[in-house]
């Protein structure tokens, strides 16, 4: 129970109250800064838990029930802490950017009852690639957004406007990751229909 992977992927669940701590001030740059790092620390063991997992032959049922709670519960806290703040607002929509963000998480939380009913009837339902695309635009959309914060002063001329590039960056890519978690939870909501009375 208590192997490397799994500690990795405890070590994300513990680290999450620091995270939300540090992102709930934002005028202070340097609490956006370090959880800038500690966001791409947590995404490093997320990759090296499963890698891990694979490659020791140590695939636990811990394992396989933490490490997507834990991706879930990562990407919700920052999108809850971030928009609490007022981080996702942007130009021309203001805060419409939410909209993409709960649309993330209620995808996640309907594909998680989706699996949990599925799995009672041994059906299993795989990841697809489109998911680890969007999973891979959650995380680079979430860390541009806090860098954004952290770095201000990292900014561009687009049209005679000026914005702040990471931030950006982070807000396209959120619903980029919107659109992807709409196309892959109705393709899972497809299989589980199949097995729907």
């Amino acid at each position: 129970m208590w192997t490397l992977p799994n500690i990795l992927t405890l070590s994300r669940i513990v680290a999450l109250p620091l995270l939300a701590f540090l992102l709930w001030w934002p005028d202070w740059r340097l609490g956006y800064g370090l959880a800038f790092v500690l966001y791409v620390l947590m995404g490093i063991t997320d990759y090296f838990d499963g890698y891990l997992a694979r490659t020791s032959g140590a695939v636990s049922r811990l394992g396989v029930f933490l490490d997507p709670i834990a991706d879930k519960i990562m990407v919700a806290t920052v999108i809850l802490t971030l928009t609490a703040q007022g981080i996702l607002r942007g130009p021309y929509v203001g805060d419409m950017h939410v909209i993409a963000g709960l649309v993330i998480l209620v995808r996640e939380i309907a594909v998680s009852g989706l699996r949990e009913f599925l799995g009672g009837l041994q059906v299993s339902m795989p990841v697809s690639r489109l998911a680890k695309w969007k999973t891979t635009f959650q995380l680079v959309c979430l860390g541009a957004l806090i860098l954004g914060v952290a770095w201000p002063e990292w900014t561009v001329d687009v049209m005679g406007l000026t914005i702040n590039f990471p931030h950006t960056v982070g807000l396209t890519t959120l619903w980029a990751a919107a659109v992807l978690t709409v196309i892959t939870g109705w393709d899972y909501l497809r299989v589980g229909l199949k097995h729907m009375d």
